[in-house]
Order: structure tokens, then sequence, then C-alpha cells
């Protein structure tokens, strides 16, 4: 969900997320909306209310994690290449002792370059940028000593705490359905979080468009697991963003062997959150 000041809490949407058993809840990362006269679709003016008016992922992401107990607290997705590594690793790491470990961060090299570029992001090097901070956040997790080498990131050795409780780090999710995402997984991720494209209202019948995406994430599921044993890598997992809300399509997402389903819930008032939450938990009874 895209938090905001007329939205639910963030510490009430996981508090309420975790009284009706789901396992985790994520928030975006937009830190501004550029109102530059970009292509249809990227320009501020052409971007949801959402998008302009939500609140800073770390931020709420340690107000759910303060507020429960159990419920993991995820990003979906961290514009890595629009943050400081070595503050950002610090964030986390914070994050993920004050939540006892609970932590998901899920990553992306970001959609809309005049944001990248308001941030010192040459939006062409964003993948070699995501790749490199990444790799950097995982140094100083698991280093006493970090230091890290790159084209567009570099430091000397370094003390940085507190580590994440989790080891050796906080999964990472790569983000992306481009062609080389599954390469980007293997690369520096612990998973993958493909994008559904469409809207709840989508029913749980088999249209040639839903045929299409789920034939294409099933064959693409498979090859990312059969390249990781042939490298030794664990198995990665698979996080379906914006899944279908209807119980056919969870079931056809369990053939797919996706291992978890992320729902978009609208920014709305905490009755219309908290009921949307049960109606979708209703789906798994």
């Amino acid at each position: 969900m895209f938090p905001s000041a007329d939205s639910i809490t963030p510490a009430d949407l996981a508090l309420n997320a975790e009284r009706c058993g789901f396992e985790s809840v994520f928030f975006p990362d937009h830190t501004h909306v550029p109102l530059g006269d970009g292509p249809p679709g990227y320009s501020g003016h052409d971007v949801p209310e959402f998008y302009r008016t939500t609140m800073d992922p770390i931020v709420a992401m340690t107000a759910a994690a303060t507020a429960s107990t159990r419920i993991r607290i995820g990003t979906a997705v961290c514009l890595v290449a629009q943050r400081d590594p070595i503050i950002l690793a610090k964030q986390i790491a914070s994050i993920d002792q004050l939540s006892a470990g609970r932590v998901i961060l899920g990553v992306g090299a970001g959609w809309n370059d005049e944001e990248m570029r308001n941030h010192g992001t040459e939006p062409s090097t964003r993948f070699g940028v995501l790749r490199e901070r990444v790799e950097a956040m995982s140094a100083i997790w698991q280093q006493k000593e970090a230091s890290y080498e790159g084209k567009h990131v570099t430091f000397d050795r370094m003390w940085s705490w507190p580590k994440p409780v989790q080891v050796p780090r906080p999964p990472v999710l790569v983000g992306g359905g481009g062609p080389k995402v599954l390469d980007r997984v293997l690369s520096y991720g612990d998973g993958w979080m493909p994008f559904r494209e469409g809207t709840d209202q989508v029913s749980d019948a088999l249209t040639g468009a839903v045929e299409e995406f789920e034939h294409e994430l099933t064959r693409r599921v498979a090859r990312l697991r059969r390249l990781a044993e042939v490298v030794g890598r664990d198995r990665p997992s698979v996080t379906l963003f914006n899944a279908c809300p209807h119980r056919a399509a969870l079931d056809r997402y369990r053939e797919m062997e996706i291992d978890r389903v992320v729902f978009w819930l609208p920014s709305l008032g905490t009755d219309d959150t908290v009921d949307t939450l049960h109606r979708l938990d209703a789906l798994f009874r």
C-alpha cells in the first residue's frame, strides 16, 4: 500500500494485517514526483495521486515494525539507485534489529528518469548502480570492517553497526520483468519479485492475456530455478507482486510454485482497509 497522511497508518496496517494472519506487508518508494514534460505516464501531471502523497518507506517500515510482533515488513520496491548505500544499509539493519529480524528488502532500479536524475543517478547506469549498492550494503551487513570497490560505489574499510539480525542479510528480492532480470536475481538477489499488470477487478477466469502472462511466468520461474541449481545457488524465492485476488488464481499460483503473493491495497482509511483485509483473508479460508 502507498501510505499517506489520509490513509490508514503503516502501524495500523501492519497490526490489522497481523491480526488477520497475513505473512507480510510491503511499502513502495518514491521520494517525489518531478513535474517535467516527460512522455505520457512519466510526468508528474500523469501519475496517480497516491504517487505524490506516499510516505517514505523507511519511516513506514519502522512504524509498522514497532507496532507489530510477527508480521514481516518489506519494500516493494526500494529504489536503491536513488539512495545512499551506506545510509540505507544502516537504516535497513536498524529496522531488522527493531523488528527482531522481520525485514524483506525488495529492490528495483526505478522507471522515472527525472526522479533518478534529481538524485544524481544517470538512468542509463541504474542497473549497474543497483547491483553495486546492493553488494556494498551486503558487505556492510556481513563484515566487521567493510570495504567495497566498484565503478559506482567505492569506500575503504569502515565500521557500521547495527548488523542485521538475519544472517547473512535480510532477503533481497529483485523486482522487474525485463529480459535480464533473472541474471540479476542470480547475481545479487535472494529472490525474484515479478509484477502482474492489472487491477483487482479481473475475474478469476482465464482470459487470453492472463493465460499468456501466467504461461510466461511459469516458464521463467522454472528457468530461474534451473539456472540456480546449475550454478549451485540456493533455491531463489518468487514473490508475485499485485497478485489477482481470486481463489482460482491463487490455486494457479500454487501450481506455478509461487512462494508469496502480495495484494495491492488502495490508499484508503482505516475502516475501508480493514474491510479489504478481511475480504482477502477469506480467500484462504
